[in-house]
């Protein structure tokens, strides 16, 4: 079961919410996994849903699933991209992974409104301005 299962503590694993200039003007908004650790991350599932309320409706996105067999040491991988419409909602990261045997869980939740133009940083490992969940 999975209260049997002895999941690590997750350090230097982050997801990040970026914004780039695209071909058309617009920005281009993206999600990130960053690995700062010095060693690598093996068999990576990423699973995300949005889920809220607008307008007094309950909204949800489909789950999406992504696999990466490997992130390698300070390193980073793109998730998937992200439409501006869905940062009134929350926005859930479920990040599973090994490293040796030990598998890590964590979920990083950008809960409604937190990605704006006032909480971006610079994010230098991406050299993007972005907001960082760690």
């Amino acid at each position: 079961m999975k209260k049997d299962i002895d999941f690590g503590t997750v350090e230097g694993v982050s997801v990040a919410v970026a914004t780039a200039p695209h071909v058309s003007g617009e920005p281009a908004w993206d999600v990130y996994l960053i690995n700062n650790n010095p060693f690598p991350l093996d068999n990576v599932l990423v699973a995300s849903k949005g889920y809220g309320t607008v307008d007094g409706n309950e909204v949800k996105t489909s789950v999406l699933r992504h696999l990466f067999e490997q992130v390698p040491a300070k390193s980073f991988v793109q998730i998937e991209p992200i439409d501006p419409a869905l940062f009134h909602i929350n926005n859930e990261y479920w990040v599973s992974y090994y490293v040796d045997k030990q598998i890590f869980d964590k979920k990083y939740v950008f809960v409604p409104d937190a990605i704006t133009a006032g909480n971006l940083i610079e994010i230098s490992i991406l050299q993007m301005q972005g907001v960082l969940h760690s």
